[in-house]
């Protein structure tokens, strides 16, 4: 493995190494460096998203993964297996988290640990002065997302949210589309998430597993006995540690329907649903409709989740659907568009990232692996106003279905104030949008 140190610590290094003789440049050449002018970077959570950022990031040119991150050492000695097997180079290993923001040879980290994780680490990591890739949705709480926002600005940090679609050159298009009028007023977006999820079953309390660092994977969550219920993937369908389908694949949805509306939280939420097919060990509905209304500016979202068999909807099952007074636009998945113009639904511009590609126009972007190459450009440049999905959109989206989903839980309508970020006259939702955190894991008042 390449040994030669970043371009960020060795300005370090040779800045306190030379203060005795007092003759540094004050800018050192980037050419100076060569081939060597490399990125360090970790990944935190490697079992499912964090495949695909290890893939991320050695896409990029000068840039390498260094350290692999996760409290479980049986999944990191697998992962350091397939990452030899892949790029034939070595990989550090780390459980704790902690020790990687420590670590000086590391420049940014990508977080795709589960959401509970998400917001402190990503504060911690800001803190340290990493720049930050964080894992859909940011936070697992409201009062997370603007902490996350906090901390970017105080400590002048780069953090990138995974919503890969800003990064699509068809999706950019078909928002141009939009802010040019070409559907017409567009007054609403409809989010759809559609995808199997099944019965998980119950698993039972059980030992930990040996290799499983179980008070790390905790950490701001409450602690239960251990259960493969939540290890590694259903965590996301109890509340302590996810915010259901909405909050996960649908971060993607609720991003695009804000980003084409050009809206930012609404004013009145309501949202109903439930667990209608499987009596598993689920918490979260299985079913959703959410409802987002904007009345000062006449726009609204809805918003449905579904876990079955089921119709797709413009064609799209995982998607947005965008209506105008001229049309309606529908996104379908990731990376490719179509609309419908007047009462016959005529069909008009269309797009996708392949013929955006063919064409010669962005070509890299798009996708996961062009999401990180904007991310490593503004880390380069150290300018976040070119980022695609910046840390601002992760509050915003997340916050979006945190609402819903506080709108379910009290089976009644909303009343939201999106300057304060806090609900109308509400006490009992207000403590909804924070959680208590456990000792040595709170998100501060004060990042």
């Amino acid at each position: 493995m390449n040994k030669e140190p970043s371009r960020r610590n060795f300005i370090k290094k040779t800045a306190i190494a030379g203060t005795a003789a007092l003759v540094l440049p004050t800018i050192i050449p980037a050419s100076a460096f060569g081939a060597n002018d490399r990125i360090n970077a970790a990944v935190l959570g490697i079992n499912g998203r964090g495949k695909s950022h290890i893939q991320g990031f050695m896409a990029q040119k000068d840039v390498q993964v260094t350290t692999l991150c996760d409290p479980d050492m049986n999944l990191l000695t697998a992962g350091k297996k397939t990452f030899k097997e892949k790029y034939n180079m070595d990989v550090a290993l780390e459980q704790d988290l902690r020790k990687v923001f420590d670590n000086k040879d590391i420049d940014v980290v990508s977080l795709a640990t589960p959401n509970h994780w998400h917001a402190l680490a990503t504060i911690w990591a800001c803190q340290a002065g990493k720049d930050v890739y964080v894992e859909k949705p940011g936070s697992h709480n409201i009062s997370e997302g603007r902490k996350m926002i906090e901390a970017a600005a105080k400590y002048d940090r780069i953090v990138q949210h995974g919503v890969q679609l800003r990064s699509s050159p068809a999706v950019q298009q078909a928002i141009k589309l939009m802010r040019e009028g070409y559907i017409g007023r567009v007054y609403m977006a409809r989010g759809l998430v559609f995808r199997m999820r099944g019965d998980i079953g119950d698993k039972g309390v059980s030992p930990v597993p040996e290799g499983l660092d179980y008070d790390l994977w905790t950490g701001p969550a409450p602690k239960r006995p251990f259960t493969r219920n939540l290890v590694h993937y259903n965590w996301h369908w109890n509340w302590d540690y996810g915010n259901g389908d909405v909050g996960n694949q649908g971060i993607h949805e609720t991003d695009l329907c804000m980003w084409g509306l050009d809206v930012g939280f609404p004013t009145k939420i309501t949202s109903m649903g439930g667990k209608f097919l499987w009596d598993d060990s689920k918490e979260v509905p299985e079913v959703l409709t959410s409802i987002y209304n904007y009345p000062e500016e006449n726009k609204i979202i809805q918003f449905e989740v579904r876990p079955w068999y089921t119709n797709s909807e413009g064609g799209a099952s995982v998607g947005n659907i965008f209506y105008g007074d001229k049309g309606y636009l529908v996104v379908d998945g990731y990376d490719k568009f179509q609309t419908f113009l007047g009462e016959k639904g005529t069909p008009g511009i269309s797009g996708d990232d392949g013929a955006a590609a063919s064409s010669g126009m962005d070509r890299g972007a798009g996708g996961t692996d062009g999401h990180f190459a904007n991310f490593i450009d503004a880390v380069r440049k150290h300018d976040k106003s070119i980022l695609n999905g910046p840390v601002e959109t992760a509050h915003l989206a997340s916050g979006l279905a945190h609402l819903g989903n506080i709108s379910y839980r009290l089976g009644r309508v909303l009343d939201f104030d999106p300057k304060s970020e806090t609900f109308v006259n509400d006490p009992e939702a207000d403590k909804m949008l924070t959680r208590d955190y456990r000792p040595g894991f709170e998100v501060p008042d004060q990042v």
